[in-house]
């Protein structure tokens, strides 16, 4: 059986944890705890290491998701999960341009590590104050259409919101396999 690495990553409060326990079959491994920053100002825990959670995708195929924790104090586990990944999806709230350079430089952190397919999830697109995607690829630095990464929308709490951002990820993976 193919094993097929897929990383979620983005700052905190993105839904990584939440969009891996949307679609997993197995009991989510997390291990979140109490935030003790100014974490604690968007949610009362925190991913410190990274989430694992399994999708059988075919027969022969399986996908283990690994979320990675979205402070920069814990990088050095975005190394390590990257380092073995097929692909990867970086979450961003669209409604906290705050966030927009700190996922800008995780973006270049993951690049310079490994030259590996990419999407953008954007989340929070229902909230308040929330981008469009045209305007968050400018701000992340995707002008040119025809060489920016698949931005897409994604709900981290509905199933099939995140099987389609999946689904959209294994896709740009199998034609990364093809060129």
């Amino acid at each position: 059986m193919e094993i097929m690495r897929l990383v979620i990553t983005g700052p905190v409060g993105a839904g990584k944890s939440t969009f891996i326990r949307s679609v997993s079959e197995i009991e989510v491994v997390d291990t979140d705890r109490a935030a003790t920053d100014d974490t604690k100002l968007l949610k009362p825990k925190t991913t410190v290491a990274f989430d694992f959670g399994r999708l059988q995708f075919s027969p022969n195929m399986a996908l283990h998701l690994y979320g990675t924790p979205g402070q920069s104090r814990f990088d050095f586990m975005w190394d390590i999960l990257i380092c073995k990944a097929h692909a990867y999806m970086i979450l961003i709230p669209a409604n906290r341009p705050s966030e927009f350079r700190y996922a800008r430089r995780i973006i270049n952190f993951m690049e310079q590590r490994a030259k590996i397919p990419m999407v953008i999830g954007l989340t929070h697109t229902d909230c308040p104050g929330a981008w469009f995607p045209e305007n968050m690829s400018i701000a992340l630095g995707y002008t040119n259409e025809k060489t920016r990464p698949p931005i897409i929308t994604v709900n981290a709490t509905k199933t099939g919101s995140v099987a389609q951002a999946v689904m959209v990820l294994v896709k740009q993976l199998m034609q990364e396999c093809l060129v």
